[in-house]
């Protein structure tokens, strides 16, 4: 499993690339210059800090493949694959399974928006970064190695929170993020590494 999370690399905030047969960005945002072009960009809904057009173009190019939800069609252009909660999409060796995302306990992210978090599946690990969401029913039947879990609060859930689901479906290895960009801080990481123990891996 060490060797396998060396093949994710959290670039901020909500943002990863994976380095799998294909390279794979999820939720770029604030990107530095001089990235490896994408082979898959995935945006999980159509918020700025999670498809952000000046950083999409600094990672695309003509072969690139966008995976996004309807709602950030407007804001992007080029090989475009729509997805929604309930789908997936075989991209070669790549299977992408969109799950809902949504928020419980607040309205930033209503459910019928249909904003996602995705499974990506390279056949060996299956890596499920949550999008934007509090702790939702969908997540207990999720079956992933490796999450990418929120735990900066206000806008999705906190570190106690994701701690809690973690504690409970018991995945290999989980994630934090969505801290130290607009909300949350390297504080929230720490929290849910001690709640979660072995299992935490801060990137």
């Amino acid at each position: 499993m060490k060797n396998f999370i060396n093949k994710i690399h959290r670039l901020g905030h909500a943002s990863f690339r994976l380095d799998l047969a294909k390279i794979i960005y999820i939720d770029p945002f604030q990107l530095s210059d001089n990235l490896p072009k994408a082979d898959i960009i995935i945006c999980t809904h159509s918020h700025f800090d999670h498809c952000s057009p000046e950083d999409i173009t600094k990672i695309q190019d003509k072969s690139t493949i966008l995976v996004i939800t309807a709602d950030s069609l407007e804001k992007v252009s080029g090989n475009i694959q729509i997805i929604a909660p309930g789908q997936s999409l075989l991209i070669e060796s790549i299977k992408i399974e969109a799950v809902p995302a949504y928020n419980t306990n607040k309205s930033f992210h209503p459910k019928e928006n249909g904003w996602i978090g995705v499974i990506v599946d390279d056949g060996n690990r299956r890596i499920y970064h949550t999008g934007d969401s509090d702790i939702i029913p969908e997540m207990k039947n999720v079956n992933a190695d490796v999450w990418l879990i929120p735990v900066s609060g206000t806008y999705v859930m906190t570190a106690e929170e994701a701690a809690n689901i973690i504690n409970e479906v018991k995945p290999h290895a989980a994630v934090p993020m969505h801290y130290g960009a607009i909300v949350g801080s390297k504080a929230d990481a720490k929290k849910f590494a001690e709640l979660v123990g072995k299992r935490a891996v801060i990137l």
